[in-house]
């Protein structure tokens, strides 16, 4: 560790910032841990993990090695999807006796297609505080670095593993105006993919993220129809969890687009073209930087 790192890491301001906070008793916290790189948890997540009375966590076996690496040696609760509800209850009671638990999963935020949003409905209708502490989430990471425009996401999570359930579902979500997210699973990626390709289109921006965070990371884009041959190019590509984000359907032009000019019209007698187009996607629901640049060839013609 070089001199920058140590002051870094012994700050008397981060120091303070993370031993000031107050962490009472009879409270469960929500902690998200790494979703690849050990080292994406936060400060105060590994002060908070050093004080709690025991850890309600997905897998054992997983977090003990993970905490291993942290040095951390606490009591273990298995929650994970086939017991939640009788967790929940044994939780309860240890809280209300005064006591302090974490929920972790075995990577990401709790309660994001992974177990946790069971236990802490059950606390929360028994007036239990529940505290999160954040940290990594496989889908924001995966939008973050997509260069996908659209001002509003729809989380999926997982597709049904049937075919045809998985496809009513696409067929569902095909006109989502909005970034859509998918997690899947290597091994059937390809025929997610493939799916997406029958029900979406060709044209559609797709972005597949892999093993984020990881040595091996790959976030790549390119349209729907270009996606089977990105995968089939390198057999690696069927390894590792995604993360898949499609892009929202494309607004049609012709009644669209008059539409819009109609609503722009209006509201750039009294407005600035920054201001019209905002108020014009709240009212119409179509892109804002589209409608930005609309206006402005509106103003132009003027």
């Amino acid at each position: 560790m070089n001199s920058t790192e140590s002051t870094l890491f012994t700050s008397n301001t981060i120091i303070e910032a993370v031993t000031r906070q107050q962490y009472p008793a009879g409270t469960l916290y929500v902690v998200a841990t790494p979703i690849g790189n050990i080292a994406d948890i936060s400060l105060r997540a590994l002060h908070l993990l050093s004080l709690v009375d025991a850890v309600a966590c997905e897998d054992t076996r997983n977090t003990a090695q993970l905490f291993s690496r942290y040095g951390i040696n606490k009591p273990l609760i298995a929650a994970h999807q086939h017991n939640e509800r009788e967790v929940a209850d044994k939780i309860l009671a240890r809280l209300q006796a005064g006591e302090r638990i974490a929920l972790v999963s075995d990577a990401g935020t709790p309660g994001i297609s992974d177990p946790g949003a069971k236990i802490v409905e059950v606390l929360k209708q028994s007036g239990i505080h529940v505290t999160p502490l954040p940290g990594a989430s496989a889908a924001i990471s995966a939008l973050s670095a997509s260069g996908l425009l659209h001002e509003r996401f729809y989380f999926v999570g997982f597709l049904p593993a049937k075919a045809g359930q998985r496809d009513s579902m696409l067929h569902k979500l095909e006109s989502t105006d909005a970034t859509l997210i998918f997690y899947e699973a290597p091994h059937r990626i390809t025929d997610t993919v493939q799916a997406m390709l029958a029900v979406f289109g060709g044209e559609r921006q797709i972005v597949l993220a892999r093993e984020l965070t990881k040595l091996f990371e790959e976030i790549h884009r390119c349209s729907l129809g270009d996606a089977p041959a990105w995968l089939s190019a390198d057999s690696h590509r069927e390894k590792g969890e995604y993360v898949i984000l499609v892009d929202a359907k494309p607004v049609a032009e012709g009644n669209d687009d008059s539409e819009a000019r109609r609503v722009l019209s209006i509201l750039l007698e009294e407005c600035s073209v920054k201001q019209a187009a905002g108020l014009a996607a709240q009212l119409t629901g179509l892109k804002k930087n589209a409608l930005y640049q609309l206006a402005l060839e509106m103003k132009a013609e003027d």
